[in-house]
């Protein structure tokens, strides 16, 4: 089996662009499974997986994680049949782990006034590399990982739109506020070398680790729980402030850069709210009547 998994994951770098985390995350998995198919040799494969799926529960692992496995042997098996190397997919007929309904955590807009003010009571260079990057997360939404791999030539021209470079190597142009574009441009004027936009040491990109630790820092300014800020926070305080003030599902998902608006639509929790508020706002019988004088 194992030869089978360094195909698929060379095809999973090779044809979707998959970044190293992700194939990390495949072989952790996949090579789990191996391991535990490797006991039960004489079983049949749809029982093994079958096996396998009960073996994750008695572990205790959360539903969400055993998901995350079901998915790469699902991805995993598909490959096999894809090529042949299988005549069946003995993954179609396993049930998914049931996932608990979670809400995507997000910050007030005052909070998110409150880190970009927090920037400036950071050292120099800390303050106009955060101030740039707080300021292009939470005016486009960006993925942690498209923001840190943004090149500096990503202000050429005008700089009043984006082009970013998304999962499975995907592009799309995401506006740029002017607020976001003047903090960008004061970072490139402070740091005149370097490939990257956020620049880390040397020729590098800035890690998402070293990021992590400055926006933590960030937080803690602010007076925000750090435990409460992370880059993906953002992302869904820029979607959330979105759909609040009038955006549509559909240009959210091209925003965010979404293959499918089924992911888009964690968020209609948002429009949900903003529909009750219009509907005791405006429906006669959600008014109040006025008191006998």
């Amino acid at each position: 089996m194992n030869r089978h998994i360094e195909a698929f994951l060379e095809m999973l770098a090779a044809e979707r662009g998959a970044a190293r985390n992700t194939l990390l995350a495949y072989a952790a998995d996949l090579g789990d499974f191996s391991a535990f198919a490797a006991a039960r040799a004489d079983t049949d494969e749809a029982e093994t997986l079958r096996a396998y799926m009960a073996h994750l529960s008695t572990l205790g692992l959360a539903a969400r994680s055993a998901a995350r496995k079901l998915s790469a042997l699902r991805q995993f098996h598909r490959f096999l049949l894809r090529e042949g190397i299988r005549a069946d997919d003995p993954t179609a007929l396993l049930d998914s782990p049931r996932l608990p309904r979670s809400l995507p955590k997000y910050l007030s807009e005052a909070e998110v006034d409150a880190l970009l003010a927090a920037t400036d009571l950071r050292p120099p260079a800390q303050a106009v590399l955060m101030r740039a990057a707080l300021e292009i997360l939470y005016a486009t939404g960006l993925r942690v990982s498209e923001l840190l791999t943004l090149p500096r030539t990503a202000l050429a021209g005008e700089g009043e739109m984006l082009m970013v470079r998304g999962k499975g190597g995907r592009e799309r142009m995401v506006p740029l506020s002017a607020a976001a574009r003047s903090a960008a441009v004061a970072l490139v004027g402070a740091r005149r070398t370097g490939r990257f936009l956020f620049a880390g040491r040397g020729e590098q990109a800035l890690t998402r680790q070293g990021f992590a630790l400055m926006l933590k820092q960030v937080a803690l300014e602010a007076g925000i729980d750090p435990a409460r800020v992370s880059p993906h926070v953002l992302r869904h305080s820029f979607a959330s402030h979105m759909l609040a003030r009038g955006a549509d599902l559909r240009s959210l998902q091209l925003l965010l850069g979404h293959a499918d608006i089924a992911t888009t639509q964690i968020y209609t929790h948002v429009l949900a709210e903003r529909l009750q508020r219009l509907v005791e706002a405006h429906h006669p019988l959600a008014v109040a009547p006025a008191k006998p004088e």
